[in-house]
């Protein structure tokens, strides 16, 4: 699986680092992660799931009859945590550099200002 991750796939990824779950529970995690903005489709989901049981990143933990109905509960393997892993260590390390940036964002205005004006011929 290639990465930076795509966040529907990051975020099912998050939620099945705390334990198993169903697919219901996943479309109600993943709204609940991405904090509304994000909201999975049962056939997107789905689709999400197989392939990245493909990919050995997830795999069935167990099936379970509730009420009548079939429940398929799916976890995280250990590639599937190890990519979650690298994934986030990426984003921790971008968001720092970011959060970096911006500290130093009202400190260097003045250099840039007063390097423009130099290369304008004016005065610093």
């Amino acid at each position: 699986m290639k990465t930076p991750l795509q966040e529907p796939t990051f975020l099912i990824l998050t939620a099945l680092a705390e334990g198993p779950m169903h697919g219901y529970g996943l479309i109600l995690e993943v709204t609940e992660l991405s904090q509304g903005r994000l909201s999975l489709r049962p056939g997107t989901l789905y689709g999400s799931l197989d392939r990245l049981a493909d990919d050995g990143l997830v795999t069935v933990d167990r099936n379970e009859i509730v009420d009548g109905r079939a429940r398929k509960y799916y976890r995280l393997t250990d590639e599937g945590a190890r990519l979650l892993r690298t994934e986030t260590d990426r984003m921790r390390r971008a968001v720092e550099a970011a959060t970096s940036r911006l500290a130093g964002r009202g400190a260097t205005q003045p250099l840039i200002a007063s390097r423009s004006a130099r290369f304008a011929g004016g005065i610093a």
